[in-house]
């Protein structure tokens, strides 16, 4: 199959799903990952597309390539991110070893669990801080401090991690994305949350409404991988591809 029909099934693709991923093109195509990429690194090149990793979305797709600030993110869906975290809260129980990263949604999910006698493990500054204040038993990793998002990240902070079995795990996510999974935009953040995947029995991602359909530029997992607590689900065809609950 010459380049430009393969170029042109590939932009069909992304304009019919939004994205489209290496392995889709292989397989659509019956061509190999090399060829694969370096279409997509053609059209990208051209200005049609725009590459993430594993694959590529459309340019008008929404795409984050930065972190936020905590305090930039804690002004965003103010309210649905209290529903979610209230609902997120009640699934701790006082036998539990749970995981909280440095996410906003997860940060507010402390304030519901005043009087749990759950030992928490986190990587999130400002979540350890709270957790004290609420005379919670906390563990904070050990670990490189990243400015802006707070998080502890880092080899030392993943050996750290790989000595727990936790029983549930609540990570923040930037994107929520059929193919892409579940995403984030740096490469160290999203080593850290694919660890707590790994060594979680019960992963629960707390998202708002607005998190679904976008791609950040690294994957942390699939979305089959953990529970998605929404206080909206956009697109009904997610269900297909992750448990989700949207809380009252």
């Amino acid at each position: 199959m010459l380049a430009e029909e393969r170029f042109r099934r590939i932009m069909e693709a992304i304009g019919r799903q939004g994205a489209v991923s290496v392995t889709q093109i292989c397989e659509a195509l019956g061509v190999s990952e090399a060829t694969a990429r370096r279409d997509l690194n053609a059209l990208a090149a051209q200005g049609k597309l725009s590459k993430v990793h594993g694959g590529a979305v459309a340019i008008d797709r929404p795409f984050e390539t930065e972190e936020p600030s905590v305090a930039a993110k804690a002004r965003l869906q103010v309210e649905e991110k209290a529903r979610i975290a209230r609902y997120a809260a009640a699934q701790v129980h006082d036998e539990d070893l749970v995981f909280l990263d440095a996410g906003t949604t997860v940060l507010r999910m402390v304030d519901y669990l005043a009087g749990s006698k759950a030992t928490f493990v986190t990587t999130g500054i400002s979540c350890a801080r709270r957790l004290v204040r609420k005379g919670l038993r906390a563990y904070v990793v050990g670990g490189l401090l990243k400015p802006g998002t707070e998080a502890i990240v880092g080899g030392p902070a993943l050996d750290f991690m790989g000595n727990y079995n936790f029983t549930k795990a609540f990570l923040g996510i930037n994107g929520i994305a059929k193919d892409q999974g579940f995403t984030t935009p740096d490469t160290e953040e999203a080593c850290i949350k694919a660890k707590a995947v790994e060594r979680a029995y019960m992963t629960y991602v707390l998202a708002d409404a607005s998190k679904f359909g976008k791609v950040a530029a690294v994957t942390v997992c699939g979305l089959e991988k953990a529970c998605i607590l929404t206080d909206r689900l956009p697109d009904e065809s997610y269900r297909q591809y992750a448990t989700i609950k949207e809380v009252e």
